[in-house]
């Protein structure tokens, strides 16, 4: 609700502060007293388009205009504020401010922060809607035009948000495996070709580590054995051995030959030709040993004797698979199982996108058939509301006029959480003439009217607060029992048939209009030779009677008129 508005220098108003309440409220005045200044500044500050012709002549400054609005904590506003970050707190008014300089500059602001005219206008789009002989803002969009028959009509539009979300969602993971199958579409033959290498290699864990230690021993077996070779000739083989036995021998006869000449056995000589065969025959035993020895070690070192170069050729074959994918050897025998699991899962994908695909299928017929069914029901709804439109439409002298709900089918490329209707609101005003437009076919008057019935048939059938809803002079041309009945339908918008009224602002030259308004403000202008000014004044209910009077019988109000004024307020 629009609870405050202050004008500082706006064409003829210097200073204006004006406290606004619930219900209907009127403007009257006579004419070009400046009525239209109160909705001029009123849409400066919700972002209307504005020039420098609205700063009033000899303003010291620039013009300006405050708008206060006291809304409800589940306001949309407050959504919108939330995604321009803007700050603000829901238990607290909601102010919107503009600065108009004589060059036809302007500065916006919410909240007192700084920002763009097209924030405001954005608010103000949310927060109140004019209807008048020259601009009906709101409903000529046909873009609200699905939103006020879904309201009116109370169709299950949450059916078709939910089977869309399903649909979008079934689409996305369907688009998400076919782009992963045409990745995989090209890289299967090098993960085939790769993992066919490794199979051949075969590595396996610790492998390298295992290749490098017997590579360095086997080189080094080689140098031992020409060592052990070395040693055995060294020790002259079998000739060692028969020339020590031969010694042995050539000893032994020696000793017998003493023993045998008389030389006594335990005496010096056979003595000492006993511990040289002793000596001997143990250098022949140790020789022998040697030999053996020799022999032995050498046996520890054989080998096949390709034996090095197979495992030189097995190393730097590990060695250059491993280069040519990039990676440590040892992580060889992984890259394998890697290739082989991501050819399973390309495999299992082209199953896994069939199924998503039929998915996608299934999610688009569910759509489709809830789409469908929304459909029927907003053309249902359509015909009751062209039937509610049309009932209202006599009593404002528009009884010639048609009005129906066009509820056409979108492409399907254009379907979406609300469905696939294109709604617009359309009218006829003359028997056989075809249907179009409210702004293409209705006159300045007609359409405010229009706008009027629509509004009475649809009012108290949305969800949410009502925004602020401005009629100028949308009495204009028609008088007795039409104004009447203007003014009684302006009186059911602002109360509601169920609690849930609008508050609506005005302006009227019909006295049976401004009657039926619970606040009233007299628009007045004064001035000299040099300047001019409009005051605008709350009415208390003696001079509201007045003003009505005043309104019927013209400069001079009579008794009678007063009468009736006092008639029409009742």
């Amino acid at each position: 609700m629009l609870i405050g508005l202050s004008i500082r220098d706006v064409v003829l108003i210097e200073s204006l502060d004006l406290a606004i309440g619930p219900g209907l409220t009127a403007l009257t005045g006579e004419t070009g007293a400046g009525k239209s200044i109160i909705l001029d500044a009123l849409g400066l500050a919700t972002g209307a388009r504005a020039d420098a012709g609205l700063v009033r002549r000899g303003a010291a400054g620039h013009a300006s205009a405050t708008a206060i609005f006291a809304l409800p904590a589940d306001h949309a506003a407050f959504a919108y504020l939330d995604d321009k970050g803007l700050d603000y707190a829901r238990d607290e008014d909601l102010v919107l401010r503009r600065q108009l300089s004589p060059d036809g500059r302007s500065r916006a602001f919410v909240n007192d922060q700084a920002t763009s005219v097209g924030v405001l206008k954005d608010l103000g789009a949310l927060l109140l809607e004019v209807h008048g002989q020259h601009e009906t803002v709101g409903l000529l969009d046909v873009r609200t035009h699905r939103n006020l028959l879904d309201a009116f009509g109370q169709v299950r539009v949450a059916t078709v948000a939910s089977a869309w979300s399903a649909w979008r969602a079934a689409r996305e993971k369907a688009s998400a495996l076919r782009d992963l199958a045409d990745r995989a579409a090209a890289e299967t033959e090098e993960l085939t070709l790769r993992l066919s290498e490794l199979d051949r290699l075969d590595p396996r864990e610790g492998e390298e580590t295992a290749l490098a230690e017997e590579r360095a021993l086997l080189g080094s077996a080689e140098k031992a054995l020409a060592d052990i070779a070395a040693a055995s000739e060294a020790l002259g083989g079998d000739a060692l051995s028969g020339k020590l036995a031969s010694a042995f021998r050539a000893l032994e006869r020696a000793r017998e030959r003493a023993i045998q000449a008389g030389a006594p056995a335990d005496g010096p000589a056979v003595t000492k030709l006993a511990a040289a065969c002793e000596a001997v025959d143990r250098a022949l035993v140790e020789a022998q040993e040697a030999a053996a020895a020799i022999d032995a070690a050498a046996e520890g070192f054989e080998f096949e004797p390709d034996r090095l170069e197979k495992a030189e050729e097995r190393l730097f074959a590990l060695r250059g698979m491993a280069r040519k994918l990039n990676v440590a050897v040892e992580l060889l025998p992984g890259k394998r199982a890697e290739f082989a699991a991501q050819l399973q899962a390309i495999e299992s994908s082209a199953e896994a996108l069939t199924a998503a695909e039929r998915d996608a299928a299934d999610a688009r017929d569910a759509y489709l058939y809830a789409a469908q069914a929304l459909s029927a029901e907003r053309r249902a709804a359509g015909d009751r509301l062209a039937a509610a439109v049309e009932a209202e439409l006599a009593p404002l002298k528009l009884e010639k006029a048609r009005f129906r709900v066009a509820v056409e089918p979108l492409d399907e490329d254009r379907a979406g959480p609300t469905g696939i209707d294109r709604v617009a609101f359309e009218i006829s005003t003359n028997p056989g003439a075809p249907f179009g437009p409210m702004e293409a076919i209705a006159s300045g008057g007609e359409l405010a009217r229009f706008a009027l019935a629509l509004k009475a048939a649809l009012a108290g059938r949305g969800e949410g607060p009502q925004p602020l809803m401005i009629f100028d002079e949308v009495d204009q041309g028609v008088g007795g029992a039409v104004a009447d009945a203007v003014g009684l339908r302006l009186k059911r918008l602002a109360h509601g048939s169920n609690g849930q009224g609008a508050q609506v602002l005005v302006v009227t030259h019909s006295a049976q209009v401004a009657a039926r308004a619970d606040a009233h403000w007299r628009i007045s202008k004064s001035g000299d030779d040099t300047s001019t000014r409009t005051r605008v004044e709350p009415l208390s209910a003696a001079e509201r009677q007045e003003e009505i009077a005043r309104m019927l019988s013209g400069a001079e109000v009579t008794e009678a008129a007063r009468a009736a004024a006092k008639a029409l307020i009742g």
